[in-house]
């Protein structure tokens, strides 16, 4: 839960193909821990589409979610035990809204080719940014993992309290 705190106000960076570089302000983040966590995709096991997450911290877990929007995550554990921070929503790099998981990755023009990817050598990475004040994060319980039973109602998501980009339902935005 460490890690997912402290990526809000970090600056999420992408370097496009013609080496222009996006920028933006992580707002909203949620944490997945592993196997005994029922909402990450851990849960069930290793398997080709989760793989990354059972590697080193430090890579990009890309997938897809309901056959159209991708999902950013940025592997937090140690070899062999699945946790990843989703990248929920950052101040928009351009025209283009990053407001939700699926809209920061259009924003970010990230897709599955980034799966695997290193935040260390590019072409993502994290900037030092503008960090917050602990009283200027809330903890909410994560979005959209009704299906977990218990394990959605933890409070794994992780908002700058009162940000205009931050998604989800009024009540949980702080």
């Amino acid at each position: 839960m460490t890690v997912a705190g402290d990526l809000l106000g970090r600056t999420l960076c992408r370097q496009l193909e013609d080496g222009s570089v996006l920028r933006g302000r992580l707002v909203e983040v949620e944490a997945y821990d592993g196997p005994s966590d029922r909402a990450s995709h851990a849960f069930r096991g290793r398997t080709e589409r989760n793989r990354w997450m059972f590697e080193a911290g430090g890579l990009a877990y890309v997938y897809l979610v309901y056959g159209m929007h991708h999902c950013l995550n940025i592997v937090t554990g140690e070899k062999g035990h699945a946790s990843a921070v989703l990248l929920r929503a950052a101040e928009s790099p351009g025209e283009v809204s990053a407001s939700g998981p699926g809209r920061l990755t259009r924003a970010f023009q990230v897709d599955r080719s980034l799966d695997g990817s290193s935040f260390l050598s590019g072409p993502l990475w994290l900037e030092a940014g503008e960090p917050v004040a602990r009283g200027g994060i809330r903890r909410t319980r994560r979005i959209g993992v009704g299906y977990a039973g218990p394990s959605a109602s933890l409070p794994y998501r992780f908002i700058i309290a009162g940000h205009p980009a931050v998604s989800g339902p009024r009540a949980l935005r702080g």
